[in-house]
């Protein structure tokens, strides 16, 4: 039997551990040290920012955000309802409630017809989620949230190195798991461009501590005030150190999901009656690529087939569940009234996608999924 084809996978290579090495070699700084600050320079150089705040994962970039924007308890935050728990979670964290709304089915990003109407006096910000890389409709998120005096946080966990990512939000936030676009093992990042929300996430992610070591070292003063309820949100050198090597082969490795996402829909055009990739209607890195069954011509459900799938080693996942129906949710009485999320999540596959996968492997995750699926086409289904 052959190995499994995992659906993501880091790419590291000898300059990116020759970067973390020289951190451990230097034996200075494994934490608060000067990569912390430079990473930060150049995502927000990379992201056309003015700020960016590096923090220890992609869900504490969510919470910083949240919080800078002072949501608290009583608030109302609209959320997408298909996405890591985490981008409703983070409004939760501070005490406010995530409100869902539908999906695009073509696209699985939040549905911009669909917030408008889930606005109250209670709304105080929209959270987006670049859906697999490809950018929401910002334009018309944008106009709905300025018509009602609300706040924009981009979760681009997805989607660093999308072209228009930032360019709408308050706050955009990364994550650099290691199945992302890029990876510092774990590790987040803000950006924004307002000094005042900079400056809150400086001091949330650090014990909510008004200054840093450094800053004390400069004063030559052992004394510190805690001025509000922080967290330790801190991320290492060492991580810093491994996403500045990466960055610089981002836009090298985004060209190359690209093309593999091109393979794949050119491969899978003559059975459009019985899957479809996503649809493209903006600008995509395909941080995940994302097939939609027909259930309708198909003796089989999503799970039959996903199973099928995992039998012969593709190592295929499903993103995601719709948050509202996970058991804690339900448990604090969150519900959602989003029936294209509920069909949608029905219906989806995660295929491999990640810059090292190889030609063969490409082939035999493509051969695979039609062999799989054509097995289980209606009897009574006429291409």
């Amino acid at each position: 039997m052959s190995e499994i084809i995992p659906y993501g996978r880091q790419t590291i290579e000898k300059e990116d551990i020759d970067a973390v090495v020289s951190v451990l070699v230097e034996n200075k700084y494994l934490t608060t040290g000067p990569r912390i600050s430079e990473f930060e320079q150049k995502v927000a150089e990379f992201s056309n920012a003015k700020y960016a705040v590096a923090v220890n994962n992609g869900t504490s970039a969510l919470h910083c955000a949240v919080n800078a924007l002072g949501i608290t308890s009583g608030d109302e935050v609209i959320v997408t309802s298909i996405s890591f728990v985490a981008s409703s979670n983070c409004v939760i964290y501070e005490g406010a409630t995530p409100v869902f709304a539908d999906i695009d089915p073509r696209t699985m990003n939040i549905d911009p017809n669909k917030i408008e109407n889930l606005i109250t006096s209670n709304t105080k910000a929209i959270i987006v989620v670049h859906f697999a890389g490809q950018l929401c409709d910002m334009e018309k998120i944008k106009y709905i949230a300025n018509q009602h005096n609300l706040k924009i946080i981009e979760d681009a966990a997805h989607a660093i190195g999308t072209v228009g990512v930032g360019k709408y939000g308050d706050l955009t936030t990364f994550s650099f798991h290691p199945v992302k676009n890029m990876t510092t093992g774990e590790g987040g990042m803000i950006i924004t461009n307002d000094e005042t929300y900079y400056q809150k996430m400086l001091t949330f992610r650090s014990h909510g501590i008004s200054s840093s070591y450094k800053e004390r070292e400069v004063k030559k003063s052992h004394s510190y005030d805690m001025v509000s309820l922080g967290y330790n949100l801190r991320i290492t050198d060492l991580q810093c150190a491994l996403g500045l090597s990466q960055l610089k082969r981002l836009p090298i490795w985004v060209q190359i999901r690209k093309t593999l996402a091109k393979i794949y829909d050119d491969a899978f055009k003559s059975h459009i009656n019985l899957f479809e990739p996503l649809k493209q209607l903006q600008d995509s890195t395909y941080h995940i690529y994302i097939i939609k069954l027909k259930l309708e011509n198909l003796s089989a459900d999503r799970d039959t087939i996903f199973k099928a799938l995992k039998d012969n080693n593709i190592g295929v996942n499903v993103h995601y569940m719709p948050i509202y129906l996970h058991t804690y949710y339900k448990s604090l009485g969150i519900k959602g009234n989003c029936p294209n999320a509920e069909k949608v999540y029905t219906q989806i596959i995660t295929l491999p996608i990640y810059p090292t996968l190889s030609d063969e492997d490409i082939r035999r995750v493509i051969d695979t999924v039609i062999s799989v699926i054509t097995s289980y086409k209606n009897d009574i289904f006429i291409p």
